[in-house]
């Protein structure tokens, strides 16, 4: 071919057009970017290209990236090798005429490496880790009782970190009180929240709009409708202090923004950095480490299914596809199940 470092060149080329077939697909950019990046660590670690690659390379580097001091997840684990094995799918497919270019310029073909026998296979079961749970109800009540004892100490003591404290006090309840995600809750406008023409006792607070829920296979943020239900009604009243002006209003950037949590310099917290402040609230209080802000959704669907909510009515609060995931999340009480005997 007469390319210097022609299999640099292809390889780079393989990559530009597979990103473009994603593209037209429709996944985000975000999706794009992650899938690309694990084929160019994958690359790196082979040490030599798609039409070298065999499926020992993809064992071994999978079986790495499992290892060591910092072992990945099953969930990205899975999702690396989901990114490999549609890479191959891309160049096999011989409508883009990968595989005899490689074999008139490199002598062999791209071909498939990932099967059922050397990747992860997928089940319900193991979609969340072994030690996530629900937290207790004792559990929530030393959580809540000590940010508010902590608002009030950093309040008393004239220090700034108070407003800070009680952004993230509520921000806290309000991820329990509406079963959120992490992103849902770092992402919530004051526009977002409105009225349940069913309910008027909630006023402009009956029901809220998340923007921000998971997608599927990279197809970006879908949208659900989430009900302020009685069992938590008493969120109304914070949330009708917080959007008030002695609330969220005394944050300098609270005007430049319509964002739910104004940060002290910006006009939104970052993603992580409720996430950040609940591990370490969770470490102040000696909880386990595996009750991270993710559990307050846990525990959001457990205790509505104690109080007898409808399991079809409970997944769509929650915003899952299928009633398996939403059954995961379930760790009824044993006072429960006695009461249910």
């Amino acid at each position: 071919m007469g390319l210097l470092r022609a299999d640099e060149r292809v390889f780079a080329a393989m990559v530009d057009g597979w990103r473009t077939q994603m593209l037209a697909r429709g996944l985000t950019t975000h999706t794009i970017k992650g899938r690309c990046g694990v084929l160019e660590r994958f690359q790196r670690f082979a040490g030599t290209f798609p039409w070298q690659w065999r499926p020992v390379d993809l064992e071994d580097y999978l079986a790495k990236r499992r290892s060591g001091d910092r072992p990945i997840s099953l969930t990205t684990l899975r999702a690396d090798a989901n990114a490999v094995a549609a890479f191959c799918s891309y160049l096999t497919q011989p409508v883009y005429g990968w595989a005899p270019f490689c074999e008139r310029t490199f002598g062999d073909v791209p071909s498939r490496i990932s099967f059922e026998w050397n990747t992860p296979r997928h089940t319900a079961e193991d979609a969340v880790p072994p030690g996530r749970r629900a937290f207790t109800r004792a559990e929530l009540q030393r959580l809540f009782d000590h940010l508010d004892d902590r608002v009030d100490r950093e309040y008393a003591t004239g220090s700034k970190r108070w407003l800070p404290a009680l952004r993230d006090s509520i921000a806290f309840k309000l991820c329990y009180a509406y079963g959120l995600r992490r992103r849902e809750l770092t992402m919530l406008d004051l526009h977002d929240f409105g009225p349940n023409p069913h309910v008027s006792d909630f006023g402009q607070f009956g029901a809220v709009q998340i923007r921000w829920a998971t997608g599927t296979a990279g197809s970006g943020p879908r949208r659900r409708a989430v009900l302020t239900v009685p069992e938590f009604d008493w969120v109304v009243p914070l949330l009708q202090f917080w959007t008030a002006p002695e609330g969220r209003g005394r944050f300098s950037t609270a005007e430049r923004s319509a964002a739910l949590w104004p940060s002290e310099r910006g006009d939104r917290v970052r993603l992580g950095s409720l996430g950040d402040a609940f591990s370490q609230l969770r470490d102040e209080l000696g909880l386990p480490r595996e009750l991270g802000l993710h559990c307050l959704r846990h525990s959001y669907v457990t205790h509505l299914v104690e109080a007898g909510y409808d399991p079809a009515f409970i997944q769509t609060q929650v915003g899952h596809s299928h009633a398996s995931t939403t059954g995961l999340y379930t760790s009824v009480s044993a006072d429960f199940k006695q009461r249910a005997i």
